[in-house]
């Protein structure tokens, strides 16, 4: 097993290394974001800086493989096709009905790997929720910084509140972590690159999955998993439901995100500090409570979103606002 220390510091390094010779030759090849409805850019930047992260988390996978066929590929070949569909639609536009299907097809995968043999009603229930859960991490990826922040929010809170978390789930946690903050030297706010959707998918769909496998293994409740990531889940699933509820068009590009609206008024730089100061405050200890007093979990997640609530309600999250 390998210490947590070794694995942080060779992924960041190499993450480090990889990242910046990604950049060169995305500027060079003029692979840019351009600005559109929904980016809160000012100017075309150059994109997919997350491959690095699908690359090298991707690598530990295999080299794990040996040990647990069955995860470590499975894991690897899901999080990997929506890895690929996301790549090719950061450099070709995709479909959505075929983008979709790839995400069904990945999360049905993922699923029964993570959750051998369940009900099959139970088991749709499962494979949508981490199809939503992959999409609405590619809606949070909308400012400099922000997915990456509550991927290593989740990490490293998840590491903390499991003791590190037992066996190869930990190692995998680390290079995440490594891999993470390597992005997140060029993606903080002014962002020199973007993630894309290679790896807002990939990490979207990776995490999803670790969510179940600590869930099913008694490692991690899943109530404290959606505690620490309430910032997520609650901003986009609200704004969905504003948008539908207001009868716009819901599936367009837009910028009324709870985090865009903050974007808008502070800067990037200060809504991504913002938002891991929240969660270091907040949505941390409260996950602990919730793991410390099970009985009250439920209660204690329904207390995690009231400031969400309250600050998308405030700023109109979804909400059509005249400029």
């Amino acid at each position: 097993m390998v210490s947590g220390t070794i694995l942080i510091a060779g992924s960041l390094t190499l993450g480090l290394l990889l990242e910046w010779c990604v950049l060169k030759f995305v500027t060079a090849q003029r692979l840019l974001a351009e600005v559109n409805a929904r980016s809160s850019h000012e100017t075309p930047t150059p994109t997919v800086g997350g491959i690095v992260i699908w690359v090298l988390v991707t690598a530990y996978l295999v080299h794990l493989s040996p040990t647990m066929p069955r995860l470590a590929l499975g894991f690897a070949g899901a999080c990997s096709l929506v890895a690929l569909a996301g790549l090719w639609d950061d450099l070709h536009p995709l479909s959505t009905r075929l983008r979709f299907s790839i995400q069904l097809v990945a999360a049905a995968g993922l699923v029964v790997v993570v959750w051998p043999e369940p009900d099959v009603v139970f088991g749709v229930v499962l494979v949508i929720a981490v199809v939503w859960f992959t999409n609405l991490f590619n809606f949070m990826d909308g400012i400099d910084g922000i997915a990456g922040a509550q991927c290593l929010v989740f990490c490293l809170a998840t590491l903390l509140l499991t003791g590190g978390a037992p066996g190869w789930l930990g190692e995998v946690l680390w290079v995440v972590v490594g891999t993470t903050l390597a992005f997140l030297t060029f993606n903080w706010p002014p962002a020199k690159i973007f993630m894309g959707d290679v790896g807002s998918g990939f990490l979207g769909m990776l995490i999803a999955g670790l969510i179940l496998h600590l869930w099913v293994t008694d490692t991690l409740p899943l109530t404290a998993s959606m505690i620490l990531l309430a910032g997520f889940w609650f901003d986009a699933t609200y704004t969905l439901c504003v948008r539908i509820a207001t009868r716009q068009s819901f599936t367009q590009a837009h910028r009324s995100h709870l985090y865009q609206r903050l974007a808008e008024r502070k800067g990037h730089a200060w809504t991504t500090a913002a938002f891991i100061a929240f969660a270091l405050i907040w949505t941390l200890p409260l996950a602990w409570l919730s793991m410390r007093y099970p009985s009250w979990q439920l209660e204690i997640l329904g207390l995690t979103v009231v400031p969400y609530l309250m600050l998308c309600r405030t700023f109109k999250a979804g909400e059509l606002v005249e400029k």
